[in-house]
């Protein structure tokens, strides 16, 4: 996946010479997982920008750099790093559009590697999607396949809103065949991955894998799971959510990010302000377990939701 991310964004910076990325390590070093790998070569090293270790600094001048008319990609080298700009990502990047009265747009995009699962400890495992859910004025993407990946780096360089792209640390070697001719994805569109009947589970990134998982168990036991990639952390696609929601009349969501003010609570929140005379039960949300990840490897399994809980929680749902 990381071929095609790199993919995406060295298309873009052929395409347009306004694109230039920041970050620590983005340049001769190629990025901590070699997104960047080979573009200072080929563009240089001020349209690929090796950073001081200073988030606020290098993202405050990303959002200075959109000001007069350049596309900056920022690149965290771990999403908990990005806490560091949380006011310039806020204050800046989501705001200035309103508080300049329309004078000034921010098509920048930040993104990184984030989530649990290679034992980085606390600090390094973080999901902040819902961090940043409630800034007005930027959008969320999560990819989480080789295909959406390319996709949504595109469509993010070329939106004239601020996007935070959401990577995740175990999903970087996926592997895939994708299209050789160009391709473009929408942001504010989910992706139906597995059609059905009985029951729609809702998940994104890494949580794909583990739901499909859980899916071939259901599918044996004579359950019909209809599965979506939101992929569009903000806005959520209620046009495709509620269209299932419709049909199968039960939902389960399924998130890694934490269960206190995670987007599983967002998203339970829309859909029974949207769609409540639909469902036949109550909204079952899987979410990671509200504690600091620890390093040790089994320690860190349970915190995450697994595909076995994903199993119970539909045989419950649909009894």
């Amino acid at each position: 996946m990381f071929e095609a991310l790199r993919e995406g964004l060295e298309e873009e910076m052929d395409r347009d010479p306004r694109v230039c990325v920041f970050g620590e390590d983005v340049g001769h070093y190629g990025g901590s997982y070699k997104v960047t790998k080979g573009l200072a070569q080929k563009y240089g090293d001020l349209r690929v920008l090796d950073t001081p270790i200073a988030e606020n600094s290098f993202t405050g001048m990303a959002v200075g750099a959109a000001m007069t008319g350049l596309r900056p990609v920022v690149e965290g080298m771990n999403m908990g790093f990005l806490l560091l700009a949380f006011n310039q990502i806020s204050d800046n990047c989501g705001m200035l559009h309103y508080t300049s009265g329309g004078q000034f747009t921010i098509p920048t995009v930040i993104r990184g590697p984030g989530g649990v699962g290679r034992q980085l400890g606390a600090e390094h495992s973080q999901r902040l999607e819902s961090y940043f859910q409630s800034i007005p004025g930027i959008q969320l993407v999560a990819c989480s396949t080789v295909y959406n990946a390319k996709g949504l780096m595109k469509a993010a360089i070329r939106s004239e809103n601020p996007v935070v792209l959401f990577e995740h640390v175990l999903l970087y070697n996926l592997k895939e065949r994708i299209p050789d001719e160009e391709y473009v994805l929408s942001l504010e569109e989910a992706e139906m991955v597995r059609p059905g009947e009985h029951i729609t589970i809702l998940t994104y990134s890494r949580m794909r894998y583990h739901v499909m998982q859980a899916a071939k168990t259901l599918v044996n036991k004579g359950y019909d799971p209809e599965v979506i990639d939101i992929r569009s952390l903000k806005p959520f696609d209620l046009y495709t959510i509620g269209n299932s929601v419709k049909k199968t009349h039960r939902v389960l969501i399924v998130e890694e990010c934490m269960r206190t003010g995670g987007i599983g609570a967002s998203l339970t929140a829309a859909i029974n302000e949207n769609f409540h005379d639909y469902l036949d039960a109550p909204i079952v949300c899987l979410s990671s377990q509200d504690v600091p990840t620890p390093y040790a490897g089994t320690l860190e399994e349970w915190t995450v939701v697994q595909p076995s809980q994903i199993v119970a929680a539909v045989e419950q749902l649909c009894k």
